[in-house]
């Protein structure tokens, strides 16, 4: 596939970009600093210097390609747009380039749906507090997404972290999985790839775990 990675210097964005590469993907990273990109001098990358937030800077990175993945995020806790304006930016791109596949990155905590009700009633109501912000930054995303019209997948990972890739993802549909509340990055990035070339998977929510 021809593919190309927004957040590529993010914790998941570099396991997209490497797994892709290995994979055999052409792989356009774009990125606001190519020095914080983790990977470099691979015959199949094409590093893009860009803004998200400018459509017309991204056009040409989106044009052609099979699918486009969004591993963009917040960092830390205050008040961010990054998701919702950055994404609304790569979707105005793919629009004007005729580019269909976007996977995005959003979250399964702000979702209670298919929880457990100790899950759903008691500990996300405070893990929806004290994340709020940057929750709702991907709730705003979230929306422009399922609005667009474009062949859209959101994955939903519970808590990230950096364990090695296993290759063990369990997947639902439209609501959360039950019973595991973390996914190494390597295993979401693998998901994410996997998904880009799912069509199955167009139009709808996938929430993802460790297996």
């Amino acid at each position: 596939m021809k593919l190309t990675v927004f957040g590529a210097t993010g914790g998941t964005g570099t396991e997209v970009v490497k797994q892709g590469l290995r994979a055999g993907h052409q792989v356009t990273a774009v990125v606001r600093d190519p020095a914080r990109l983790a990977v470099a001098g691979h015959e199949l990358l094409d590093v893009v210097t860009a803004d998200v937030l400018d459509p017309a800077s991204i056009i040409e990175a989106v044009a052609g390609r099979d699918a486009v993945i969004s591993a963009l995020g917040p960092r830390g806790r205050g008040p961010s747009v990054i998701c919702r304006d950055g994404t609304r930016g790569i979707m105005a791109a793919m629009a004007a380039a005729g580019t269909r596949r976007l996977v995005v990155v959003s979250n399964s905590g702000m979702h209670t749906e298919g929880d457990s009700f100790f899950v759903g009633r008691m500990f996300k109501p405070v893990l929806i507090r004290i994340l709020r912000d940057g929750y709702a930054d991907m709730a705003a995303m979230e929306e422009l997404v399922r609005a667009s019209d474009l062949d859209w997948t959101i994955v939903r990972p519970p808590k990230l972290n950096d364990r090695p890739r296993t290759g063990r993802v369990a997947s639902r549909v439209g609501a959360n999985v039950r019973g595991s509340f973390n996914i190494g990055r390597a295993d979401l990035a693998g998901y994410l790839l996997s998904a880009a070339a799912d069509g199955s998977l167009a139009g709808v929510p996938v929430s993802v775990a460790k297996g």
